[in-house]
């Protein structure tokens, strides 16, 4: 039965392509977008004119404090209509809208990466920070997504000690990097993510192997076993081992294996990865170069640029 709803989404994206002349340079994404145009323009409170004469002028650029409920509510229903994944990351820590007068047209969400990449030295892996969501609504302005992108970044080196912002394309979803591409950023490969992906039955829904060790999954655990959960045992997205007594952890962790057994296991293709190294001024910028030349010298091309040559070509 799951299967088959996996198959009749993909069944589903394929009508969609033919309904809006998507071509194979066209991703999930944009497919979305398309879908959700028609009712996006019913409900823009302004002419046709004003719509097509939209620049970046007019488009304001906020960032959102996670203290702003209400702000950050917008965010995960943008994210929910308008990113192919239709939710919000785990661990997010930063937000950013655009907006045109009190319209929100683009989203990106930073959040804490799940592994580090050292890429510009262990000792620097702090430094990193991954833009895990982004998306514009369907009659932005061109260019939105890389403005959108790029004013995030910009902002998060003059107020954050981050300096490494990584970047994932999803081979499934048809993705290849192309804003990535457009903002000049480091491409490092198509060597990234799991090589499984898990089907829950209860809920049809796809998730990574990441999920049965997160400290939620944990919490959930215990409930089902009627374990009284410490606080000690975890703080917010770290678990605490050496504080959870022995048999406990044993109990978690086999409930967490059942739970992964119950699921469905299905193989996924490895993800585009690429970075932007930016420092707060050109000299630090250089010096957080020079570092990455120092750390992967098979990652620097013959003509001296870093990262190795742009992808062209979409799908597995």
């Amino acid at each position: 039965m799951i299967q088959k709803n996996t198959l009749l989404l993909k069944t589903i994206f394929q009508l969609f392509k033919k309904e809006v002349h998507m071509n194979k340079n066209s991703c999930w994404q944009y497919v979305k977008k398309q879908i959700a145009l028609k009712e996006d323009l019913k409900m823009f409170p302004y002419s046709s004119l004003e719509l097509n004469n939209i620049s970046f002028d007019d488009v304001i650029f906020e960032y959102i404090d996670s203290s702003d409920k209400s702000n950050c509510i917008r965010v995960k229903k943008f994210i929910e209509r308008y990113e192919w994944l239709e939710k919000m990351p785990s661990r997010p820590t930063h937000r950013f809208i655009a907006k045109y007068k009190d319209i929100v047209i683009g989203v990106i969400v930073m959040a804490t990466p799940y592994t580090f990449s050292n890429i510009i030295g262990r000792n620097n892996k702090h430094l990193e920070k991954l833009i895990a969501r982004g998306a514009t609504i369907s009659w932005a302005p061109k260019n939105t997504g890389s403005w959108l992108i790029m004013k995030s970044i910009q902002w998060m080196v003059q107020h954050t000690e981050f300096r490494v912002f990584s970047g994932y394309s999803d081979i499934e979803a048809n993705e290849l990097g192309t804003i990535y591409q457009a903002c000049n950023f480091i491409y490092l490969g198509q060597n990234s993510g799991g090589r499984f992906e898990f089907i829950d039955p209860k809920t049809n829904k796809k998730m990574s192997d990441r999920v049965f060790r997160r400290v939620g999954s944990y919490k959930k655990y215990a409930r089902d076993l009627g374990i009284s959960w410490d606080k000690s045992w975890s703080e917010k997205w770290k678990m605490n081992w050496d504080q959870v007594p022995n048999e406990i952890i044993t109990a978690l962790k086999l409930k967490s294996k059942e739970h992964e057994q119950s699921c469905i296991k299905i193989s996924v293709p490895k993800k585009h990865k690429y970075i932007l190294i930016k420092g707060r001024d050109n000299r630090e910028t250089k010096f957080l170069k020079s570092l990455f030349k120092k750390n992967n010298p098979k990652l620097i091309q013959s003509n001296g640029n870093l990262g190795l040559r742009y992808p062209k070509m979409r799908g597995v």
